[in-house]
C-alpha cells in the first residue's frame, strides 16, 4: 500500500532535493507502485517513534520535505489510484494538481488514529478547499471520490480506471503537458509567481513579480517570441 517508513521519507527527502537542482525541468509526476497511491504512516514505524520527542521530528522533517515539495519550480500533479490515506493525503495537497482516478479514494483518517496532519496537509487543504469543506473532511474523515474531488476543488480532473499504470501515466502526462509547454524558465518563472502569490504579502509578492518578470523579459523565449510575430488566438 505504499506506507511511508523511515526509510522512504529519506528516500523522498532525497528526491526533492535532486528536483530542487533541475536546471531543465517543467513537471513532475506523484504517483504510487501497485495501482495504489499511499497508504499514509507505516505502523510498525510510527510504533517505533510513538514518543512526543521522536514524533515531533518526523513531523518537521516531513513538513519540510513536503513544503519544499510544494515550492519546487516545476508543475507537479498526483495521479491518485486506489486509496491515499493520511500522510498519503497530505502528499496528494503538495502537489499543484490532482488526478484522481474513477473507484480512487482521498482520505484524511488522521482523527481515527487520534491525531491531526502534521506533515503541513491541513494548512494545505484548507487553502485548497476552503476551511469549511477542510473542517468537513478532517472532522469527518470523509472518504473523498473523484466526483467530491472535483466538486470541492480537490482533484482537477478524473481519470478513467484502465487498470493500466503506463496508460494512466501517459494521459497524466499528455494532460500536465497542457501547463508546461514552452521553455523550462518561462515555465518555472510562472510556478515562481504563483508560489509567491501563494505565500507572501501582496507587497513582497509584487516585489518577487517584478524580479521575475525582469528574468525573462528580454530572454530568449521572450525575443524569438517577439522576431516570430506571433499572434494570439
Amino acid at each position: 500500500m505504499n506506507a511511508f517508513t523511515g526509510s522512504m521519507m529519506v528516500d523522498l527527502e532525497e528526491r526533492v532535493a535532486e528536483l530542487e537542482n533541475w536546471p531543465d525541468g517543467k513537471g513532475l509526476i506523484v504517483h504510487g507502485a501497485a495501482g495504489t497511491f499511499c497508504s499514509g504512516s507505516d505502523l510498525n514505524a510510527v510504533r517505533a517513534i510513538a514518543n512526543p520527542q521522536d514524533g515531533m521530528k518526523m513531523c518537521m522533517f516531513m513538513q519540510n520535505t513536503l513544503t519544499r515539495l510544494q515550492r519546487l519550480p516545476l508543475l507537479s500533479v498526483a495521479l491518485v489510484e486506489g486509496k491515499a490515506l493520511g500522510g498519503g493525503a497530505e502528499l496528494v495537497t503538495a502537489c499543484d494538481f490532482v488526478l484522481m482516478v474513477q473507484g480512487s479514494v482521498v482520505q484524511f483518517v488522521h482523527k481515527h488514529m487520534g491525531l491531526v496532519p502534521g506533515w503541513g496537509g491541513a494548512a494545505r487543504l484548507v487553502r485548497v478547499v476552503g476551511p469549511r469543506n477542510a473542517l468537513k473532511l478532517l472532522g469527518g474523515a470523509i472518504k473523498v471520490d473523484a466526483k467530491l474531488g472535483l466538486q470541492i476543488g480537490l482533484a482537477d480532473d478524473v481519470l478513467e480506471d484502465v487498470q493500466d499504470q503506463k496508460t494512466l501515466l501517459q494521459q497524466t502526462e499528455k494532460w500536465l503537458n497542457n501547463c508546461t509547454k514552452g521553455p523550462p524558465a518561462v515555465i518555472q518563472a510562472v510556478k515562481k509567481v504563483v508560489i509567491s502569490g501563494r505565500e507572501l504579502p501582496l507587497s513582497d509578492a509584487l516585489r518577487i513579480e517584478k524580479e521575475v518578470f525582469g528574468t525573462v523579459w528580454g530572454g530568449q523565449a521572450n525575443l524569438q517570441a517577439l522576431a516570430s510575430k506571433l499572434k494570439h488566438k
